[in-house]
């Protein structure tokens, strides 16, 4: 079978490996679809935190399984799947909390282990979840809009509260069609227009700030009442506008960092105080965001497959990625796709 190797930094190498083995509790899945998320993109580039070389990248899965190991596991032959990619021990603290997502122990399929930019893949059974309704493109973008739905849920965002989403990418969009499911109000910010003309036009964000010409505290106040935000929710991966969040979050507001970078994040401590924020991090998700996403695709408050601006077959990704990775090619969401003829075994 072909799989795409990241060797190092900024180089993607197509290479042939034997199909892989089935063993027990996992299933055999043909991989059909791949999305290109953040962590792909900071892992070529050679910025993703907890990340070694080489590495077979993907973990916004979709595929059809054609061999398991099991016979509890016969229904799912021929079935269409996503991948929920965070294999949990278990066993930790958190995963006996029911915090499967920040896992003590955690391995990301694509991330710390050999992900799916391949034509073949062996994952546990308990981590491919059928779907009769949904499209191979939606099941492979529904990881990434778990993550949004998460960041999300872990703010407790309440109907009518003000929602700043400070990152027009794919993860804030998700963040965003999340918020409007719950009733909230939402203002998108970020510095490409054409991204901030999407969220409004397609995704139905309630405004749009572009940082290079509006004075955000300002606009938010007067959404506000004169007050800050109830919620911000950055998804830049720029520490400094992760800095910057903490300026727009409200008095008894509170601040959810869904980025991760590779760099210390400071705050004005005597301003903190005062506001008496509450500040959290937003780490992946769990079978109950995957869920509620997979729900919000299907009655139609997600619309996921809007968001893909561009696609290539996995032979041509090896020249495609630096062209996704340039933000004057207006990628929002790229996406492998790997027809039925093109796999070999």
């Amino acid at each position: 079978m072909q799989v795409l190797v990241c060797t190092k930094p900024h180089h993607l190498e197509l290479a042939n490996a034997d199909r892989p083995e089935c063993s027990p509790g996992q299933a055999l899945l043909r991989i059909r679809r791949i999305g290109i998320c953040g962590t792909d993109i900071h892992a070529y580039g050679g910025n993703q935190p907890y990340f070694a070389y080489p590495r077979v990248l993907g973990h916004e899965l979709a595929g059809e399984v054609v061999e398991v190991a099991d016979n509890q596991a016969q229904h799912l032959l021929g079935k269409q799947v996503y991948v929920i990619p965070y294999l949990h021990c278990g066993e930790c603290r958190a995963c006996l909390q029911h915090k499967t997502n920040c896992c003590q122990n955690m391995q990301v399929i694509g991330v710390h282990q050999d992900g799916g930019m391949a034509e073949y893949l062996s994952v546990p059974t308990t981590h491919l979840v059928v779907s009769e309704t949904l499209s191979i493109d939606q099941l492979a973008l529904v990881e990434c809009m778990a993550i949004g739905a998460h960041a999300v849920r872990r703010s407790a965002l309440q109907a009518d509260e003000l929602a700043i989403i400070v990152g027009a990418g794919p993860i804030g969009m998700g963040v965003l069609q999340v918020a409007k499911s719950q009733g909230a109000r939402t203002l998108m910010v970020d510095t490409n227009a054409s991204r901030l003309a999407f969220c409004r036009d397609v995704l139905g964000a309630d405004a749009v700030a572009n940082t290079q010409d509006a004075d955000v505290a300002e606009l938010i106040s007067q959404l506000n009442g004169g007050a800050l935000a109830d919620v911000v929710f950055d998804a830049t991966g720029s520490p400094r506008a992760m800095q910057a969040g903490f300026d727009l979050a409200g008095h008894g507001g509170r601040y959810v960092l869904v980025s991760v970078v590779k760099a210390d994040i400071t705050f004005n401590d005597p301003d903190f105080h005062k506001k008496e924020l509450t500040l959290m991090g937003s780490r992946n998700a769990t079978r109950e965001d995957f869920d509620n996403v997979v729900a919000l695709m299907e009655s139609g408050d997600i619309n996921a497959e809007a968001m893909i601006t561009h696609r290539a077959p996995l032979a041509d990704v090896p020249t495609q990625m630096s062209q996704w990775c340039d933000p004057a090619n207006q990628v929002i969401k790229a996406m492998i796709s790997i027809d039925a003829e093109e796999v070999r075994p």
